[in-house]
């Protein structure tokens, strides 16, 4: 220790075994990605911490890719996963963690939306805590009126579907133990819910409140987010699958005592029967529902489908990186 104070160390190249990695990736991020690097590399000198960052490009059509690339170019802790095309959010975050390196691991979003200074107050709570993993959680979720009912929502059907503790309002950023993304990397499945694979993993995880600022457009339409809840509650849950089979046994009970009704009326009332109304239009109810309830088999089929191919989940094009930085990395992966 001199008279300045403590000396952080330095970054180490990305791929050799640091204490730190920084993994985030790159979407429509062209004007975020030198900011983000200089701000994510300051908050990890801050804790002491060596470090590498890891950028995974998802396809991105501006110039993330470029400039990411010339910045690797002068600082060698930066690492470049390029991806040969785009494959989707989670997908380009399990590629990021499984090509980091370091005993700890950040992931956090490149737009600034999420602030890379919060891994200080993270790195003090996974310490103070014990827990393997500190997530980010919004104190109140961002948008109007319809964002945030919509946003309440989906987490109370997933929660109540899926019955994983998948917390409300969650973000991407987190910072999770070695081990904990040791666990959470060999999941193999080829759809991913990323958030369903966090709360699946388990260990120790421990909330932190922030507040997620808003920087661009968000990519997740309406239509994007119905994908999500679909693909959340068919990939950790049966339930509507068990619930069709109960909804069945309803309706046959239902129509046993009609029958009885009929049988009754029939023999003992004599009562004129009503007109075919009532009958076309429980015609086209059971019609209907007997084909939505086919197109929800036809969700899990196809969940099968995608599985069974075993595709993987990303294919990497290239990984710029400075050439003894990328030795030390290949090295390391091959070990």
């Amino acid at each position: 220790m001199s008279a300045q104070g403590v000396q952080h160390p330095p970054a180490v190249g990305a791929g050799e075994v640091v204490s730190l990695s920084i993994v985030a990736t790159l979407y429509r991020s062209e004007p975020y990605v030198v900011e983000f690097c200089d701000r994510a590399a300051a908050a990890a000198r801050a804790i002491g911490k060596d470090f590498e960052i890891i950028l995974v490009n998802d396809g991105s059509p501006d110039g993330a890719l470029r400039v990411a690339k010339e910045y690797a170019d002068v600082h060698p802790e930066v690492t470049v996963v390029d991806l040969s095309r785009n494959f989707g959010h989670h997908q380009a975050m399990m590629a990021g963690l499984s090509h980091s390196h370091g005993s700890l691991v950040f992931l956090i979003d490149s737009d600034l939306e999420e602030e890379p200074e919060w891994l200080i107050d993270f790195s003090k709570k996974l310490s103070e805590s014990g827990a393997d993993v500190v997530y980010g959680v919004q104190a109140a979720r961002r948008g109007g009126l319809f964002e945030r009912v919509s946003g309440y929502l989906y987490y109370v059907v997933v929660q109540a579907l899926t019955g994983l503790p998948i917390p409300s309002n969650l973000v991407t950023a987190r910072l999770m133990t070695r081990r904990y993304v040791d666990a959470l990397t060999r999941f193999e499945e080829r759809e991913i819910d990323i958030a369903g694979l966090w709360a699946l993993t388990g260990f120790l995880q421990v909330p932190h409140t922030i507040k997620k600022h808003s920087t661009s457009a968000t990519t997740y339409t309406l239509a994007l987010k119905v994908r999500l809840l679909i693909d959340s509650v068919s990939s950790f849950s049966s339930a509507p699958l068990i619930g069709i089979f109960y909804f069945g046994v309803l309706v046959s009970a239902l129509a046993g005592l009609f029958l009885c009704y009929l049988i009754l009326n029939r023999y003992f009332l004599d009562t004129p029967l009503s007109g075919w109304t009532s009958v076309m239009a429980s015609v086209w109810l059971l019609g209907g529902l007997q084909i939505s309830f086919i197109g929800v088999i036809g969700i899990y089929l196809a969940k099968v489908f995608t599985e069974a191919k075993r595709r993987p989940n990303t294919i990497v094009r290239e990984i710029y990186a400075q050439p003894q930085t990328r030795a030390k990395s290949e090295s390391a992966n091959a070990e």
